[in-house]
């Protein structure tokens, strides 16, 4: 694999390197970004922010509650008891349970959905990755670019992080 990266002690010179590559004509998604804490308040920690976790955990729990609720009326209904003429499925006393089988649905899609797009556990090898990251550094970089002298020159320009290329 090649890749040409660099590493900036601050997001303030990571986020120029970023916005120059993106100028220079990278695309977005070919850019790997690496820091060891989030950067939300800069344009590269914004890329991944958009996530369907909330609809999924929602579905989730709404499949909790209908498999909930056929669980309470159908073993209600199944058990032979006289109830002296009241209804056999009363709502109000299994609300406890609608309510518990909602939660663990929705907090099971929520889990599994965060271990499936984070790629936990992952056996693959990350494209790019050096040890000053876990240090506190920030790499901004691009593998199997079409230009790699273009890619450096543009990062060199951005601030001068430490520019590195893997052949």
């Amino acid at each position: 694999m090649k890749a040409v990266y660099a590493l900036y002690r601050s997001p303030d010179a990571a986020q120029r390197a970023f916005a120059h590559l993106k100028k220079a004509g990278i695309a977005d998604r070919r850019i790997t970004v690496l820091s060891s804490e989030p950067m939300e308040e800069y344009e590269f920690g914004q890329r991944d922010r958009r996530t369907i976790i909330t609809w999924l955990a929602a579905g989730g729990g709404l499949v909790g509650l209908i498999g909930a609720y056929l669980l309470t009326s159908i073993t209600q209904k199944v058990w032979a008891i006289d109830t002296g003429g009241m209804p056999i499925v009363t709502n109000w006393t299994n609300l406890i349970i609608l309510f518990e089988l909602t939660m663990l649905s929705a907090i099971v899609t929520t889990v599994l959905t965060l271990l499936i797009t984070a790629n936990i556990p992952s056996w693959k090898k990350p494209d790019l990755y050096d040890p000053l990251v876990s240090e506190g550094r920030i790499l901004i970089g691009v593998t199997n670019p079409s230009n790699p002298s273009l890619i450096e020159s543009t990062l060199q320009s951005s601030g001068g992080g430490v520019i590195k290329k893997l052949e």
